[in-house]
Order: C-alpha cells, then structure tokens, then sequence
C-alpha cells in the first residue's frame, strides 16, 4: 500500500508545478470525480477545470465550493448526456476551441443499475457506453491536446495523462465475447462488467502504444461511500444508507479516495512511455514491462501483478481486436450518423 503521508507529500508537491494546468473530470460533479477534482483544485496553481455532468443545479453549487479552496481557479461546466457518442463528440469540440492542451482526462461517468439492457438511440446500452465507449471517445477526442501537453518544452506542465476509474481487477481474469463485444445480445451485469474491465485493460494498452507521450492509468477505487444509489430510489437508497453504515469501516472514505487518485492521475512512477527513463520508483506497465505508459492500479495505490488469463488472452491480439471493435462502433455512429 501507498500510504497516505506519501500520497499527500506528493499531492502538496504539486504546487511546484507551473500555472494554468488543465483537467477534464467527465462525472466530475459527485463521487470520485468531484472529490478528485476537489483535490486537483486544492493542490495546483490557477488550474482550468472542465466539469463534464448532467446536473446544472448542482454543477453551479459545486464551482461556487471550488473556487472558495483555489480562488485563482478557472472552472467551467459542461452539461451533457455522454452516454451519446455524439455528445462526447461536441463536448470535446467546445474544449478543443477553448484550450490548447489537456494535462488530465479524469473519467469515472457510470451509475449502478438492477435492470437489464438499456439501449440510447445509438444502439448502444448506455451502462456499458459510460463505462467504456464514451470514455474512449473522450481519449480519442482529446488526444491532440494530451499531446500537446506531452510536448510542452517546461518539464513543470507537460503532465499528461488519462485516468479511467472502474475495476482492471476482472479484465485479468476473464476473456470478453469476441463475438459480441458490444453485447448486442448476450448483454447481462455480470457480461457488463467484465467487457467494461477488459477492454478498458487493453484498449488503454493499445492507447499507450499509439500515444507514447501520455500515460494511462485503469484505477480500481474499492468501495466508496459515493451516492450511487440515488437513482434506484428512496427504498434502495435507503437500504444502502443502513448497509454503510455496517460497511463503514471497509469502505475507503470519499475525501481519501479523491486524494488516492489524484496521486494516480499525477505521481511520476505512472509515466508514459516515452519519458520513463530516469524517472525515480517508476512502476511496472500493465504489460509487466516498467514505463510501458498503461497501468492498472488497485485502490491503494500499487499496480496489479500479471495473470496467466491475461497472459493468454494478449497472445490473441485481443488488444488489436478490441480497439478495431471500438472504432468500428466509432465510424458507424460518429462518422456515419447511423447506429450501431
């Protein structure tokens, strides 16, 4: 385990950086993303701050909280349905027009659901579209301007880096439905959740291989008390108030949570590839190799070993055959306004 006094002298450290570093949080308005962004605020210099949601209400609320810690902060917020590809499209258009490069693309946009599919009008399900689709849409939208950051010539703000928060820890134990990676029609939340998982394992792989100057980051947060269960209504939401309580000591507390995986987004030892050398405690890459520019990263800060499955499963191209899927989805709805 990472500990916190280490995680917390790196976070302060940040303030070494140079001014104006720019972070996209999509989610960034509760949980995980908005107790990340809080510390992303509290520990740079006069940061840009995009807060990709749904909730204007609360979004204006939460900027009103944020510029109080960082009074030399810029925060905007994006109101948007990203579970549309087409959405993600034009949320990445408005900050490309704003912004001439991104320091950190911070993605935990999700919900908890008991239903079975629910498809958007892209002919997608719109769990697995947060939880995969959209979130590589946004990194492959975005790109330009992580590579600007990763070319900034000042070593303090050439940061650059995408973050996904959600499980790497079942990716390295099951192998997806190569026939149906979308899930089209063996959709179920066990078949979700590992799809979600390994792909987002090995499409990060296949981002760090084609961006070497950004590093990607696939973080397991644990269980975190985060408000999830508001949108099942009052009576599950209620159940899952009282089961906290007896979870509490198990659960990993939000504002430490926030602190964890801004030194994720952060912390030098998850380098890209092309800037490892030399670096101080550089990790293992999720290929075993260190500086390989992926990581997979349990709750506490410390990469996942290697699996046999996982071992077995690259040997597949799976990696190639995932990210080809992915930008076939990408084509038929994003270039050809169809659905997939």
């Amino acid at each position: 385990m990472v500990s916190l006094t280490t995680i917390r002298t790196h976070n302060a450290s940040l303030k070494t950086l140079s001014p104006g570093l720019v972070a996209v949080f999509v989610g960034g308005t509760s949980g995980i993303g908005l107790s990340t962004a809080r510390e992303f605020v509290r520990n740079t210099n006069s940061p840009h701050i995009y807060l990709i949601g749904r909730n204007q209400t609360e979004a204006s609320r939460i900027i009103d909280e944020l510029h109080e810690l960082n009074p030399s902060s810029q925060l905007s917020f994006i109101k948007s349905d990203i579970s549309l590809l087409k959405s993600v499209d034009e949320v990445c258009k408005e900050i490309k027009e704003k912004e001439s490069k991104v320091n950190l693309l911070f993605l935990t946009a999700g919900y908890l659901t008991f239903k079975g599919r629910d498809e958007t009008t892209e002919g997608l399900d719109r769990k697995f579209s947060l939880h995969y689709y959209a979130r590589m849409r946004f990194i492959q939208g975005l790109s330009p301007l992580l590579a600007a950051a990763a070319n900034d010539s000042n070593p303090s703000a050439n940061l650059s880096r995408a973050v996904s928060v959600l499980d790497p820890h079942l990716g390295t134990r099951w192998t997806p439905n190569f026939e149906d990676l979308s899930l089209k029609r063996t959709f179920s939340l066990k078949n979700c959740a590992t799809h979600g998982s390994v792909m987002n394992n090995l499409a990060l792989e296949e981002m760090a291989k084609a961006h070497p100057g950004t590093s990607f980051v696939h973080a397991y947060p644990s269980g975190v008390a985060t408000g999830l269960m508001r949108a099942q209504g009052p009576v599950l939401n209620g159940v899952w108030k009282a089961a906290s309580l007896l979870m509490k000591p198990f659960l990993v507390p939000i504002g430490e949570s926030g602190e964890r995986h801004l030194f994720a987004a952060t912390a030098p030892r998850f380098a890209p590839k092309s800037k490892a050398e030399g670096v101080q405690d550089l990790e293992k890459g999720s290929d075993g190799v260190k500086g390989s520019g992926s990581y997979w990263l349990n709750w506490d800060g410390e990469v996942l070993g290697e699996s046999k499955k996982m071992v077995d499963t690259r040997t597949d191209d799976a990696g190639k055959k995932i990210w080809e899927h992915t930008e076939e989805v990408f084509r038929k709805i994003c270039e050809e306004g169809g659905r997939y």
